[in-house]
């Protein structure tokens, strides 16, 4: 990962959590080269990022400072933020992934009916158990495209996808669907997420979309029952 990328998400993910609260001064410039090791040139372009997203207003002479969002933009934010990935939503430890099948396959009248592509389309059938800081945290079945997603490569799907995508193809994640359920793990996923029989599993199954609204993700992540939460903010009309 891009240090700036990496610098971005960090302090993104300070300002959603409510480390950095509305109003706050983030840090000097010259006091984040040193927070993080890095140039000028590096943290302003990671600053620019989150001005570019509305999260933070650089005042002449002042700062930078967050911005004191409304609550429907920081339900917008929090929201695009759930489709960064592991790797972005975890920025400070390590992520790493273990794949158990990485294949090209046709797609069945399930799949290509989810991402809304040609029956017996060719899709990536993908399937990692994925680890933070060692830990086994959740484990995704997932689809893409080949036509969509060219070039994907094992270790891609060892590291993050969603970093080749942003990063190497320059596409833009935008939005995606998602459903939770719960059920009992299966046996693979109580050996790699290290459950006991009969432990439960959250489901999240998820279509994931491009800026241009074509879906390039279906996936379905199995998490362990006490490594996932669900952030959401509901109003009233």
């Amino acid at each position: 990962m891009k240090k700036y990328i990496y610098i971005s998400n960090d302090i993104r993910n300070h300002i959603l959590d409510g480390t950095y609260k509305a109003n706050d001064q983030i840090p000097f410039e010259k006091d984040l080269c040193t927070m993080y090791d890095a140039s000028k040139m590096t943290i302003k372009k990671a600053l620019d990022i989150l001005v570019s997203e509305g999260l933070i207003i650089k005042r002449r002479g002042s700062g930078t400072f967050v911005k004191d969002l409304a609550i429907e933009e920081i339900e917008r934010i929090t929201m695009a933020n759930q489709f960064r990935g592991t790797t972005a939503l975890n920025p400070d430890k390590e992520v790493r992934s273990t794949a158990i099948n990485f294949s090209v396959v046709v797609a069945d009248e399930v799949v290509a009916n989810k991402l809304n592509i040609a029956p017996e389309s060719f899709v990536y059938d993908i399937y990692r158990a994925r680890y933070i800081d060692g830990k086994p945290k959740v484990m995704e079945k997932t689809y893409m495209p080949i036509e969509l997603i060219p070039g994907l490569k094992k270790e891609n799907v060892e590291g993050s996808i969603y970093e080749y995508i942003e990063e190497e193809l320059g596409l833009i994640i935008q939005s995606g669907h998602r459903r939770i359920s719960v059920r009992k793990a299966t046996p693979i996923e109580v050996e790699y997420l290290k459950l006991n029989e009969g432990d439960p599993v959250a489901v999240a199954e998820q279509i994931a979309y491009f800026d241009t609204g074509a879906a390039f993700e279906y996936s379905i992540s199995v998490h362990r029952y006490d490594e996932f939460s669900v952030e959401m903010v509901l109003t009233r009309n």
